[in-house]
Order: structure tokens, then sequence, then C-alpha cells
């Protein structure tokens, strides 16, 4: 078939009316697999292609464009950057929009590779050629553009700060078509991602914006639509900044996802839990959510009541959340600490180790994975292996290969054994008997399966 494309190929460059052969050539990529097409055309050059697009002949414009949105696709984004970044800027200024969307993709995956995108931050040419043609354009795939290259430096930013692109961005973060305020907020979002893009966020008062926006969400019918959107741009914003500073520059966003955690939609708790589970990720998340007292404590409880019962999807981000607020690495293992996080499991119920030793039980693989998690965070902590020895039969629950049979949950089992082996409590919390035995389990691995398949004889030796 590589043949066929080359001889194709020297076909279109020999005749003056080329639709027929590129029909042909059509057919011909379009009947290669896209892993199989990059060896075919690997070494190919293209030029002739590229240069029928020069045409009024609206069909042939859409042949070769249909030809090269396959054979691009094929190509690694460091090839066309290498190979085709004249012709892609060329076609950024064509009269036909399907040349120009064809162009803005295959750059987009050029700015979305790191080895890539050198060639295309060194270029200050094709760089200012996008910006214009996005000016024109703001399609959606070039505001995504747009987002995507002012993340790559300060410099590129400035360009699309200049050219005003940005800005128009930003107004349509308070626009009045609601879905374009999502979108438009999701951009935002990917943009606060680089430091530099969060440092012009800030001195376009865009934080503040937001702010207000989940303030004024209250009066808004609407509100469901892009309210989400601004708490996963601060929710972010917290991760990769202070969540201290965050939550006390911006209260309404604290106030916001516990009013979320307490709604009936199921779409707001969803991003409530995520949020803080973020959150409680950090020590410092965790101490930000310790001080506000009875709020945070009436959120657990529902985070407690959402795992134990509810839609299967809440349950699991609910067992997610709970997990990543009780996990604590060794090196952070204050007293001050373990005793914040001893508290949170003793508010989840009157009898946490059972609540989640139930839910581990249930048919649901993600459940069960779910419960494993909220052991495993435990496991490295004192206090928890101090519940775990003094709750019946639950060491033997630990080394029962019986129990969840799907990878995950091996998986997940695993990284439980694998917690308690290595924390260094362990050993005289629980006892060398049950030590040794855990430590077999981690040496014969996740999958392993005994000759006789019993709790009894399995590690024995």
């Amino acid at each position: 078939m590589a043949a066929s494309i080359e001889s194709l190929l020297e076909e279109i460059s020999g005749v003056e009316d080329p639709i027929e052969e590129l029909q042909s050539l059509k057919t011909a990529v379009l009947s290669i697999p896209v892993s199989a097409l990059r060896d075919s055309v690997s070494g190919q050059r293209l030029n002739v292609i590229f240069s029928l697009l020069n045409s009024n002949q609206r069909e042939q414009v859409e042949l070769c464009v249909d030809i090269l949105e396959r054979i691009l696709m094929a190509l690694s984004p460091t090839c066309l950057a290498q190979n085709y970044r004249v012709e892609l800027q060329g076609g950024l200024t064509h009269p036909n929009q399907t040349v120009k969307i064809l162009a803005l993709t295959q750059i987009g995956r050029i700015v979305e590779h790191p080895d890539a995108v050198t060639e295309i931050l060194n270029n200050h040419d094709i760089l200012q050629a996008v910006i214009h043609c996005i000016g024109e354009e703001m399609m959606a795939v070039a505001k995504q553009l747009v987002v995507e290259i002012s993340s790559m430096s300060p410099i590129s930013l400035g360009y699309c700060a200049n050219s005003s692109l940005i800005s128009q961005l930003l107004g349509e973060l308070t626009g009045d078509d609601v879905l374009i305020r999502a979108t438009a907020t999701e951009m935002v979002t990917t943009l606060a991602h680089s430091q530099h893009g969060r440092q012009y966020l800030a001195q376009q008062g865009i934080m503040d914006k937001i702010s207000n926006m989940i303030r004024g969400a209250e009066t808004d019918p609407f509100s469901s639509l892009y309210l989400p959107g601004l708490v996963k741009f601060f929710g972010n914003l917290a991760i990769m900044d202070s969540p201290q500073q965050v939550c006390e520059t911006y209260p309404a966003f604290q106030n916001k996802v516990f009013e979320m955690a307490l709604d009936p939609d199921p779409v707001m708790i969803g991003v409530a839990l995520d949020t803080l589970g973020l959150l409680g990720s950090s020590v410092e998340g965790k101490q930000v959510l310790q001080k506000t007292g009875e709020k945070f404590k009436s959120v657990l409880l529902r985070m407690s009541q959402l795992a134990s019962a509810g839609a299967t999807d809440l349950r699991v981000r609910s067992l997610d959340a709970i997990s990543q607020l009780l996990t604590l690495q060794p090196e952070q293992q204050t007293e001050d600490l373990l005793a914040l996080t001893e508290s949170w499991f003793h508010l989840l119920s009157n009898h946490p180790m059972d609540m989640i030793s139930n839910i581990s039980t249930q048919p649901f693989p993600e459940l069960h994975c779910g419960a494993l998690g909220i052991f495993t965070a435990i496991a490295t902590q004192p206090w928890g292996q101090k519940l775990m020895i003094s709750t019946p039969s639950f060491m033997e629950f630990v080394l029962d290969r019986s129990t969840g049979q799907t990878k995950e949950a091996k998986d997940a089992k695993f990284a439980l054994v694998g917690s308690l082996v290595c924390s260094s409590t362990a050993a005289e919390i629980l006892g060398s008997q049950h030590y040794i035995r855990l430590k077999t389990y981690l040496r014969e691995g996740p999958y392993y399966v005994s000759a006789v398949a019993t709790v009894s004889t399995e590690g024995a030796d």
C-alpha cells in the first residue's frame, strides 16, 4: 500500500485536473488504519497535496483536506513541527474555513507535545499567524488553542494578551450566554495551571470576579450550568498555590463547597466531594477544614451518609474523598495531625471500622476498592493499626486472598498490605505473627494463588 500511495502522489503531480487521482488517494489512505498509515507515508513529501490547496475549486480543496487530515494524524507532532510547519502556517491564512481548522488542529497537536512545542516557541511568525487567524475566526477549536498557546510561556501569553484574544475570552466569563460562560470557565481553569497564567489572571482581577460570580449564583436560576466550573477553578488554584490563602482570600469558595456537599443535586454533591478530597489531600488543606469546626463536621457526616447509601457514583467519590482526607504520609505524622485524622475517622460513624468493612463486602468492585482505600489511608497511622488489631477478624480479612477477585481489587488489597508492612510501628502494634504473614503476602505479590487456597495455609511457610 506504501507503493500505491507513493505512485498516486506521483500521478497527482503530473496531471492538470487531479480530482480523480485525489479521490483514489483519499480511498487509499482511508482504507489503511492510522497506525499502519504512519509507515506507509513516512518519508513521503506531501508538498503536492499542500500546493493543490491553492485552488478555487471547492471539491479539490476539500479532497486535499480529507487526505491531509488522515495522513497528518498518522504522523507524530514532532514530525509535523519539523517537516510541515511552513505548510501549516500557510493554512492559517487560507480563505477556506476547513483548511484553517485543519491547520489549527494540527498546530494544536504540536502545542500539546513537550518536544514538538519548542519548534513553535522558537518561531514567533507562526505564533503571530495563529493569533491573527484566531482573532478573525474565534472558533471553538481556536479558543482552546489560545489557552494552550498562552499556557506555554509568558512570551506566548503576552502575544495573546496584546492581540486582545485573552480579554475576549475573559469577557465571556460574565457574558449573558450561560453555556459560553461555562466553557470560558473551563478554559480559564486550564490557563491557571501555569504560574504565569495565574499571575496574569490575578492582575486582571479574575479571581475576584469568579468569587463574586459564586456569590451571585444564588440568585441566578441557571447557575447550575457554570457553578461547578467556578468551584473547580478555585479547587485547582488551592492545590497549586495554597489552600489557606485561597480559602481565606475567597471565603465564598469554601462556603459554597460546604453548601454543595449538603445540596440534593447529585452534580453539585459530586463536585463538592472531589473538591473536598483535593483540599484535604494536603496538610495545610486539612488544617483549613478543621478550623471551620462544626461546619466541616456536618459535611463529614454527610460524606459518611453518602458513602453508605445512595447512587454508586457518589458513594465511590465520597469514599475516595474520605480516603484523601484521612491520608497522612509518615513524615507528616505529628501528634496534632494524628489526633485530627483519628477524630475525623470517628466522626464517620459510632463504629467506623464496621461501617467501612460492610461497604467493602458489598458486590460492587468499585465500592470494595473505595473501602480498601480508606483502610490503606489509616494503615500507616498507629491509631489505625490499633483499631485494625482490635477489630475481630479484621487481620484475617486483610490476609484473605479470596475477597475481591478483580485485578483492581487485588491491587487495592496489595496496596493496603504494603502500607502496613512499610509502617515503622506495624510490627509492634500488630504483633510479629501478623507482621510476618503480611510480609509473606507482599513478597508473593498481588495475584498469588496458593496450592490450597485457604487462609490458614497461605503464607504459613
